[in-house]
């Protein structure tokens, strides 16, 4: 599962290859981890005529019941198997809270027969950015202040030929949900 990734934060490739144009002025760490802050692609709110939005959120889902920001250390994948049933995702499911995370590249553990770990970057090739499937949702801090946060959607990767590599030997092989770029409406 992706915990670390190196967001599109330039303009011009959020343009085009997204369709978006940049909604924020912050600049953006060119790695992102749990709790860092990274574009994500949404729906424009109603009135607003767009469509869709590249905004800033927290990499770490925080849903309505979370006490603190560092509930997203726990969230920032969700099974695509089980995002309508668990508690930390599901009523952003339910609300067709739906995203894209836009991506240049994803770092992932190999671990090799002696059980050392390679850090691997794995992206499309030709350096084409790819966009992740998500959710997100808007948290209210105890500052009163709203914050967006969002997770990437993960499926299972056993007998994957590429992404069966990945993470601890006997653990379940997973890799993010990489959208075709026909299917980010």
């Amino acid at each position: 599962m992706c915990s670390n990734y190196q967001p599109v934060t330039r303009g011009d490739r959020m343009l085009a290859f997204f369709g978006v144009e940049r909604d924020f002025t912050r600049e953006v760490p060119p790695e992102a981890y749990p709790l860092h802050v990274a574009p994500f692609i949404r729906l424009a709110e109603p009135g607003s005529g767009n469509k869709v939005m590249a905004g800033l959120g927290q990499f770490g889902l925080l849903p309505p019941f979370a006490t603190e920001v560092a509930y997203g250390r726990r969230t920032y994948n969700a099974r695509s198997e089980t995002v309508h049933s668990k508690p930390s995702f599901r009523q952003a499911w339910r609300r067709g809270q739906r995203c894209i995370v836009p991506a240049e590249a994803v770092y992932e553990p190999r671990y090799n027969d002696d059980l050392t770990v390679e850090r691997w970057i794995v992206q499309q090739p030709g350096a084409v950015p790819m966009g992740i499937a998500g959710i997100y949702d808007r948290w209210k801090g105890p500052d009163g202040r709203d914050l967006y946060s969002f997770a990437m959607l993960t499926v299972n990767a056993d007998g994957h030929p590429v992404y069966g590599q990945f993470h601890e030997p006997g653990e379940e092989k997973r890799m993010v949900a990489i959208l075709d770029p026909r299917d980010y409406e």
